[in-house]
């Protein structure tokens, strides 16, 4: 293999964003190289076998992509890519339906059930979940001369559209429980959502992010009608397969040392002394993509040599521990059962659900442990907020869900203090595993029978530290990556020099859920919006399977990511 290679694009990272992106280009006839520090691609979309025979998700679970326009764009159908999305099956969604506080189920009111259907666009004439949850996340910022005011944030205008009685200037300022409270009469139903909007990135109590916040809440309900067929690592082979099949070139075991800048362009890498081929040069003709975190790409890839002091500054102060997870999975002699209080008939398995979801006070005593106390968790047991990701729908010979010798159980989820914020040290929730999983057994036993130590064959748990040790760029630990409030959004996101995925170097672009416009949760989010620009610049000319967003403006000067009409002969 020669020292040198030369290709149109580089892409720095072979997580979901960075092969996603390949796959874009490379359909667009680019040449691309992929180059990933792993043994193998796919980043948080993984499935670990702690046991042979046993597979299970330890981070990526939910399918935060249902309206995705990849799907379509990229025909992931072909790559073996199966899921079944209908947002209006309402009636199917128990964890909607049936809300787990410590006195047992609380069910929706009418009025909650009607709002929010009206609020979600599901119950629209025509509905527009789909188009309120793209203008959210699959959208790019708009070009730095554009205001972003009530009349022209994309969220904004599907309501003023679609739900004009919804739309109101004042939404913009609002909290997610401000929202809540104006719609909705249920308090353990707004609990129930803003858990969700919490672990999602956009928490129910920052202010200025009230439809984000819900958008990320309406996602983690339709992930609960959308799970992909062989989970997250089956929607990754997909995209993996589509990259491929267009042409893309990956290699793992390769970390990158550098992104080689020169004349103030970004012309390649340098890998690095320990990779597959070490010492290797790979020359990008046209640019070079980061898909690692904002801080990595520019405090270590790049370097303080090609970057001024304002800007490195501002990447420092960038905050990007939004929030991370402790996750917790158990294979067991005999499955979970309800106990007594939550029994459900009918119902043998435990489907997704909250818990407790009885008053904002245990909302906000578990946010105080990680955001404020910033050590483990202090509440009781009995008040410790968790999540089970939604079984019911996993198909019964899904790897997640079947052992011929016992019982995999979905994840259960629960906020937790990002390590580098944890007072005593960033790996101090990992020293006392023991001690949390039995804290967290006895919280999860609140509800369903079965945790006990004669029935649990194992408790796999992924703590804050392994979880970014694992998966590096997975800031945090989850895929909120930053702080999603005033400050950190829109064309200020992560930093206004960046808003729209380009950077102060010429020909480096950055594609990671720390980059640019809410969306690096939502898979295929980021390297969507990145095309447009791509576009703008003259770096990709895609071809009538291409369309853009449809509250995407050009900037000027640039080439319109919108496709001329072609005319008539």
């Amino acid at each position: 293999m020669s020292a040198e290679e030369h290709y149109d694009i580089v892409v720095v990272g072979g997580g979901h964003n960075g092969t996603t992106a390949a796959a874009y280009l490379s359909k667009c006839g680019l040449s691309v190289c992929v180059l990933e520090e792993k043994p193998e691609a796919g980043g948080s979309c993984e499935t670990a076998e702690p046991l042979a025979g046993v597979r299970i998700y330890p981070h990526a679970m939910l399918m935060y992509a249902a309206p995705a326009p990849g799907f379509e764009q990229l025909e992931l159908w072909k790559y073996g890519f199966r899921m079944t999305w209908n947002p209006t099956d309402v009636i199917a969604q128990k964890a909607v339906r049936a809300l787990a506080t410590t006195e047992g189920w609380v069910g929706m009111s009418p009025k909650d059930m009607a709002a929010y259907m009206k609020v979600s666009g599901i119950a629209g004439n025509p509905p527009f979940c789909r188009e309120l949850l793209r203008a959210t996340h699959w959208c790019p910022p708009h070009p730095p001369e554009v205001e972003n005011n009530e009349h022209t944030i994309p969220y904004m205008q599907v309501y003023k559209q679609y739900a004009p009685d919804v739309w109101s200037p004042e939404i913009l300022d609002m909290t997610l429980f401000d929202f809540l409270d104006e719609w909705f009469e249920t308090e353990a139903w707004k609990c129930t959502m803003a858990g969700p909007a919490w672990w999602s990135g956009a928490a129910a109590h920052w202010e200025g992010v009230a439809i984000p916040a819900m958008a990320g809440v309406l996602l983690t309900f339709i992930s609960a009608l959308s799970i992909p067929r062989g989970g997250m690592h089956g929607y990754f082979h997909a995209i993996f397969r589509c990259a491929i099949d267009h042409g893309t070139v990956f290699r793992t075991c390769c970390p990158v040392e550098e992104i080689i800048v020169s004349n103030g362009r970004a012309v390649g890498v340098r890998l690095r002394d320990d990779a597959a081929v070490a010492e290797k040069t790979i020359w990008a003709d046209k640019a070079v993509i980061s898909a690692c975190d904002v801080k990595q790409t520019f405090l270590e890839l790049v370097g303080p040599q090609h970057l001024d002091r304002a800007f490195l500054q501002k990447i420092k102060d960038v905050s990007v521990k939004g929030g991370t997870l402790w996750v917790s999975t158990f294979f067991l002699k005999k499955p979970l059962r309800w106990n007594s209080k939550f029994e459900v008939p009918g119902e043998e398995v435990p489907f997704g659900t909250a818990y407790p979801v009885d008053s904002r006070e245990i909302y906000y005593e578990n946010v105080r442990d990680v955001d404020a106390y910033k050590g483990n968790p202090s509440v009781p047991p009995e008040r410790f907020l968790w999540f089970l990701t939604p079984s019911q729908y996993f198909d019964t010979t899904d790897c997640q869900h079947y052992h011929p010798k016992g019982f995999v159980t979905a994840a259960f989820e629960a906020g937790a203090t990002p390590p580098e914020y944890h007072v005593e040290a960033p790996d101090a929730a990992d020293k006392v595993k023991e001690k949390m999983e039995a804290y967290m057994r006895q919280a999860f036993s609140q509800v369903v029978d079965g945790l006990d130590d004669d029935n649990v064959i194992h408790h796999w748990s992924v703590a804050p530290y392994e979880i970014e040790h694992r998966n590096r760029s997975m800031i945090g630990g989850t895929w909120c990556g930053r702080r999603h409030c005033e400050d950190q959004l829109w064309t200020n996101s992560p930093i206004p020099e960046m808003a729209r995925y380009r950077t102060p170097i010429d020909g480096l672009y950055h594609c990671h859920q720390t980059s640019g416009h809410p969306g690096g949760l939502c898979l295929m989010a980021i390297p969507y919006n990145l095309m447009h620009i791509l576009i703008e610049d003259g770096i990709a000319e895609p071809g009538d399977w291409w369309y853009p967003s449809p509250w995407y403006i050009p900037e000027k000067g640039k080439i319109s990511a919108i496709p001329r009409v072609k005319e008539r002969k």
